[in-house]
């Protein structure tokens, strides 16, 4: 299949992330119907993809050598299809992975798609990034803000949430300095130095523990802490339409204490015949019901070293001298550090492959989308789920998305950020958890990109 330039007025901006942007279908063709198209982007002033040449680098390739179409993908779409269908599928379950299809699009298309839509992006995501319009092809997904087939008459409502980390660290190696990582969620952490940088206006109330706890009240507490302030962790989609929460980013500065159409949205959800603390409670029962997050949160733990650990163990892969030790003084670390220089190469491979992978699963989304049943009957491709309190069954869909394999030169950078939030947390916290935003954290502005 090739999307050439005339197809470009059947698309439409829907969203954005760091890496991609998200078009929506409002064309005829009827397998296209239901679907939505993920296009590269490419930084201002960055390189654009270099097509027929491997993506991943030496090491990398040694990294996924036992996925060989990993390992030798010519591009970043065959790289994630890959990812996705041998490595997340499997520890995900396959019923909530929609790994796509891969699609052909022309240069002519991606450069008439990026003027269309111009108006509708974020201006900071203008200013960061634009689309790749030498890349040869785009993941084409369904649709998960709509459930097809759902009477025109009726209606389908979704949510997307970001769980984030949904447990805490207990690594040997983190610092004693970095005690506080034991019991303090790297959420509520990056919160402090995300308000001192000005990307919120205020520290959420959301805590990933409650989410991931597998009790219906605390992930309740969990859905209506995020709803308080959602930040770039929870939408709400309405006949597929974003009605609730940002385009993508934490910069939207969402919070609905402050989001105008607050009471629209109330208005929205009562027209569907939900009341909002309803329609909340409909997605908690989702998630308690379906034990969605078990599996998740079991790949977010193949990170058993933390990046205190597994920092390390990068050095080896790579063959340098290890930055960190480089930098320390403490006698008893380095002696403690050395173990971990002293793996061998597939021991060192595996445990950065897995901590790589826990970094997708903390970093995706969950994306469940609900309709009533009709006539007491549910649909034979989707789960169900009763809400007592209105005597009402709805039919619902839950799928992870946003699982897109994390470069391996990302290591020490992440490193850094996780010293970086640990540090500016722990200078802050000391004002009964108002923290100020007067600390040394780092210059206002400065651009994050990391799993929180």
């Amino acid at each position: 299949m090739l999307v050439r330039a005339d197809d470009a007025k059947d698309w439409f901006y829907k969203g954005e992330g760091a890496a991609n942007i998200v078009l929506g279908y409002c064309g005829s063709s009827l397998f296209l119907v239901g679907k939505v198209l993920r296009i590269q982007k490419v930084a201002k002033g960055g390189s654009p993809s270099p097509n027929g040449c491997l993506v991943l680098s030496d090491h990398e390739r040694l990294m996924w050598k036992d996925i060989g179409e990993l390992a030798e993908s010519t591009s970043k779409d065959v790289a994630a299809t890959a990812f996705i269908d041998h490595v997340m599928r499997n520890l995900l379950d396959s019923k909530h992975i929609d790994a796509g299809i891969l699609v052909h699009v022309s240069k002519e298309f991606l450069e008439a798609v990026e003027g269309n839509i111009k108006s509708q992006r974020p201006p900071w995501r203008i200013d960061a990034s634009k689309i790749d319009v030498l890349c040869e092809s785009a993941f084409l997904i369904s649709d998960h803000s709509i459930i097809i087939g759902t009477p025109k008459h009726d209606f389908c409502i979704a949510v997307e949430i970001k769980p984030k980390c949904g447990f805490l660290p207990s690594s040997e190696y983190i610092a004693e300095k970095n005690a506080v990582k034991r019991h303090v969620t790297r959420f509520k952490m990056h919160q402090f130095l995300k308000l001192h940088q000005g990307e919120i206006s205020q520290i959420s109330g959301y805590d990933p523990l409650d989410l991931f706890s597998g009790l219906k009240d605390r992930i309740h507490l969990a859905i209506t802490a995020l709803f308080a302030s959602p930040q770039n962790n929870f939408r709400i989609f309405l006949n597929g339409c974003l009605i609730f929460g940002g385009l993508g980013g934490s910069m939207d500065n969402t919070d609905v204490r402050s989001h105008k159409s607050g009471e629209a949205i109330a208005d929205l959800i009562s027209a569907c015949g939900l009341q909002l603390g309803s329609f909340l409670e409909l997605v908690a029962e989702a998630i308690f019901g379906s034990g969605i997050l078990d599996r998740l949160l079991a790949t977010q733990q193949l990170d058993v070293l933390d990046i205190e650990g597994a920092i390390h163990v990068y050095y080896n892969i790579i063959s340098r001298p290890c930055a960190v030790c480089k930098n320390s003084s403490d006698a008893e670390l380095l002696h403690q550090y050395s173990s971990l220089h002293s793996l061998s190469l597939d021991d060192s491979l595996k445990i950065v492959r897995e901590y790589l992978i826990a970094a997708t699963a903390k970093d995706c989304s969950l994306m469940i989308s609900f309709s009533r049943t009709a006539d007491g009957r549910n649909a034979s491709d989707c789960n169900s789920v009763a809400l007592k309190s209105l005597n009402q069954s709805y039919n619902y869909k839950a799928y992870f998305i946003d699982l897109d394999l994390k470069p391996l030169e990302k290591m020490a950078y992440y490193y850094k950020l996780d010293q970086k939030i640990v540090n500016f947390y722990k200078m802050n916290d000391k004002t009964e958890g108002k923290p100020s935003i007067s600390g040394s954290g780092g210059p206002p502005g400065e651009a994050l990109d990391a799993s929180s």
